[in-house]
Order: structure tokens, then C-alpha cells, then sequence
């Protein structure tokens, strides 16, 4: 595979160079849009190494994202392109999307655009708690049936 097939990974923490990105954009037209939150900052909250990629959650004055950036060289993927993608927490879909000096990388929207009105600790506080969401492991009752419909079959039923 040659340099222009691939995308490459980022050795040390991305949430920096992500969180200068950002601000590069919000700093051009977006700022002028309506639903815009000034309050909110730019903040790359929770990144951390994921089977070997980057995963954490991009906030934004206009968004909130899971975000999946590459610890290793990618394939170059067509902008657009949705994948779906098993977590701990269950399935997601990513975007392709791509960023002038972060390249390329994957963007699931969480909350788009953040709630009117959300305080900056708020939004800040619901980053955190996403980014460890994401990956905690599912926790379920050893002894709960596997299919909660069946309870009804011994249920005593009425009239």
C-alpha cells in the first residue's frame, strides 16, 4: 500500500491537535450559525487507546461526537463512507469525515447540536461521562432471563 492509500496513525494523543482543528473551524463561518453555543467550549475530552486507535469524544459548540482516530496506519476511506462499528456499550455508526491537520478519521454525532441552553460544566460533565460510556463493559443481572418476554409465561394472568 502506498503513503496516499493509507491515512496515517497518530503515535501520541490526538485531543490537542483535534481541540486546535476545531477552534480552526469554529474561527471561520461557523460561529455565525444559529445554533451556535458560545458557552460551550472546544474540548477533546477522554481520548485515550482503544484496541490500539484513538477513541474519545469531541465537544463543540455546534456538536458532540464519539470520535475514532487511528493509532496505526488506515486504509484511505471514501469522505462519507458510514461504518458500523461494535463498542462495549453496543453498535455504532461512523462517518469518514476528514479535518485539515488531523486527516482523516471517524465521527459518530452523539448530540447535534448540544441542548440550548446547556452550561459549559454541564456539556462538559455529559463529554466525560460519554467518553467513559463508551467503553465500559456491559454490566447485566447473572440471574435476569435472557429474553424478559418469557416472564409473562408464568405470570398469573388476570381475568
Amino acid at each position: 500500500m502506498s503513503g496516499q492509500d493509507e491515512v496515517r496513525g497518530f503515535d501520541e494523543n490526538p485531543a490537542a491537535r483535534l481541540e486546535a482543528a476545531f477552534s480552526a473551524v469554529a474561527a471561520g463561518e461557523m460561529h455565525t450559525l444559529p445554533f451556535y453555543q458560545e458557552q460551550i467550549p472546544i474540548k477533546a475530552v477522554g481520548f485515550a487507546r482503544f484496541e490500539g486507535e484513538w477513541l474519545g469524544v469531541m465537544l463543540t459548540p455546534w456538536t458532540l461526537s464519539l470520535l475514532l482516530l487511528p493509532g496505526s496506519a488506515w486504509p484511505r476511506r471514501t469522505l462519507g463512507e458510514r461504518l458500523g462499528l461494535a463498542l462495549p456499550f453496543g453498535h455504532a455508526t461512523f462517518v469518514v469525515s476528514e479535518l485539515e491537520g488531523i486527516g482523516q478519521y471517524l465521527s459518530c454525532s452523539l448530540l447535534s447540536p448540544p441542548t440550548p441552553g446547556m452550561s459549559s460544566e454541564q456539556a462538559q460533565q455529559l463529554a466525560l461521562d460519554l467518553s467513559r460510556l463508551v467503553t465500559a463493559l456491559p454490566v447485566r443481572d447473572p440471574d435476569a432471563p435472557r429474553d424478559p418476554a418469557r416472564r409473562a409465561l408464568f405470570a398469573p394472568r388476570c381475568g
